[in-house]
């Protein structure tokens, strides 16, 4: 059931910002065909189902609800995968965080780190990304648990 359109647009130009994007996506599912690197454009463009955390936070009778959003990332110089499974074509990446450093030559290195051990390597030129819900919400009846 459609209900509401996520609002969420975010701007990143530093590593706070991307910071911020991962605590937004913590839970987020995606399929390895929703992430797209476009080498001619150098851009990287992944499309999640996110947790919306933010508005299941508000109270304990509020539905659960996902939302489609983009997170994009500019001036993308390479895209590397660790542990995924290209022949698997049921299989659903759940986001956990982001890890972001500097290489030797003062390009970004931000990992998109998964659970299961699966990690995606972006080396950009600078932190330029976009996060933006582009959908309406939908209830959903599984909340994410974590282990203490």
């Amino acid at each position: 059931m459609l209900d509401n359109l996520g609002n969420l647009k975010l701007k990143a130009d530093d590593q706070n910002d991307l910071k911020v994007f991962a605590a937004y996506l913590q839970d987020s599912l995606i399929i390895p065909s929703d992430i797209k690197f476009l080498p001619n454009n150098k851009y990287l463009i992944c499309i999640f189902n996110r947790f919306m955390w933010e508005d299941a936070e508000k109270g304990f009778l509020r539905d659960n609800k996902r939302v489609r959003s983009a997170l994009k990332f500019n001036d993308v110089l390479s895209v590397k995968s660790k542990n995924i499974d290209k022949k698997d074509k049921e299989l659903v990446l759940e986001f956990l965080t982001m890890q972001i450093s500097k290489n030797k030559i003062g390009n970004y290195i931000i990992g998109l780190i998964f659970s299961g051990n699966i990690t995606i390597s972006i080396e950009t030129e600078a932190i330029d990304s976009t996060l933006e819900d582009f959908s309406d919400s939908w209830s959903t009846k599984l909340k994410p648990k974590h282990k203490i």
